[in-house]
């Protein structure tokens, strides 16, 4: 099948879009039409060649289409079912078996290392030379992705799949740092580094707990009003002021119960835990390039009792998840639609380039119009 790609030939490269075959679908594959797909932070890490991905490569991890085609052992979809996509697994594994899929044994083989199937079969081929593809099971930015079953969600008829799309991975992670890792307490002070997709999603996730003190720290004014409307109770601009000093002067000396870091960047998450009251949890959310590490000072960790915690999209199941912030998105309380800026998906570059410039918070690339034969023009 002949779809149309962004393709990233070469570290530092353009988006080129390209015509390129995919694969027709095993047995327990789908192909998926691609209506709008989120581009984050990790898409535009891979083309600076800080995260791990071979390229030439087609990225995108954050889709949301029409079924066209479906394997013969597909049980719980059919051509025509709006879908949201998320990260691969393979459903056999310790961790898949516990319900535990972002923790899947073939984790990174499935979603980042590879380029390809498990069986190193390559989803997307052209004739000119090699492209790799499953990006996180997808490769969403494209006319058309090849899927596991297990990497799609059903998506209800009632809500756009422009504003459905980022739940796949940035929203799933934001919230789910909140909700599913940090749980924080009655009466507590909630810390985020951050204020992009991810950091204001968790943001959003600190409004349905009863955390007494939210903090929002960025260099980026607009970001931190709108913070402020999302749900943090204080905000700190970090050009400005120290977040140490801040938040110690917010909590009369104690310090923050919970830190979600979202940045990526070092320097930032030592700050997060040097903010901790005794007793306190650091998630360790944002992802600096492959072999970063941080001085700890360990016995300030022991003497303490401070914890710090990584965590991978959020420690979320999407089957179980998704569903979940999609109701809540419906009454009102996850309005992560306010994050989304729309960009035709011919425009991807200017996309990367607003993102990349902090001018846009979570890019959303909108496919054009099928046509009545059911292929894009």
């Amino acid at each position: 099948m002949k779809i149309t790609a962004a393709v990233v030939e070469t570290e530092s490269g353009p988006f080129e879009l390209t015509e390129v075959a995919l694969d027709d679908p095993r047995p327990d594959e789908m192909i998926v039409r691609m209506v709008a797909t989120g581009m984050c932070h990790t898409d535009l890490s891979v083309r600076k060649g800080q995260t791990p991905f071979p390229l030439p490569a087609v990225l995108g991890h954050e889709g949301a289409g029409v079924v066209e085609a479906v394997g013969a052992r597909v049980g719980r979809f059919s051509p025509g079912d709006r879908v949201i996509i998320s990260f691969a697994s393979c459903g056999v594994c310790a961790g898949c078996s516990s319900g535990r899929p972002v923790y899947c044994g073939h984790w990174t083989e499935l979603n980042l290392l590879g380029g390809s199937r498990l069986d190193a079969s390559a989803p997307i081929t052209r004739p000119s030379g090699p492209v790799h593809g499953h990006f996180f099971g997808q490769s969403s930015f494209a006319s058309h992705a090849l899927v596991h079953e297990r990497s799609a969600i059903k998506a209800p008829d009632d809500v756009d799949l422009e504003v459905l799309a980022p739940l796949g991975c940035s929203v799933q992670t934001g919230v789910g740092a909140v909700l599913n890792v940090a749980r924080p307490q009655p009466g507590s002070t909630l810390l985020v580094f951050g204020a992009g997709g991810v950091g204001l999603a968790a943001l959003m996730g600190s409004k349905l707990t009863a955390a007494a003190r939210v903090i929002a720290v960025d260099i980026n004014p607009s970001r931190l009003e709108l913070a402020h409307e999302l749900g943090a109770t204080h905000t700190v601009n970090s050009a400005e002021t120290d977040p140490f000093d801040a938040v110690l002067e917010l909590t009369g000396g104690v310090g923050a119960d919970y830190a979600i870091e979202t940045t990526g960047r070092p320097a930032v998450l030592e700050t997060a835990i040097a903010c901790m009251a005794s007793g306190g949890t650091t998630v360790v959310v944002g992802a600096p390039p492959l072999g970063t590490t941080i001085p700890v000072d360990v016995p300030n960790l022991l003497g303490r009792g401070i914890r710090l915690v990584g965590t991978n999209q959020g420690d979320s199941d999407p089957s179980r998840f998704l569903p979940r912030l999609i109701d809540l998105h419906r009454r009102g309380s996850l309005p992560f639609d306010r994050l989304i800026h729309r960009f035709p998906f011919d425009r991807i570059n200017d996309a990367a380039a607003a993102a990349m410039n902090g001018t846009v918070i979570k890019p959303v690339l909108v496919m054009p119009p099928v046509s009545e034969k059911g292929i894009h023009p």
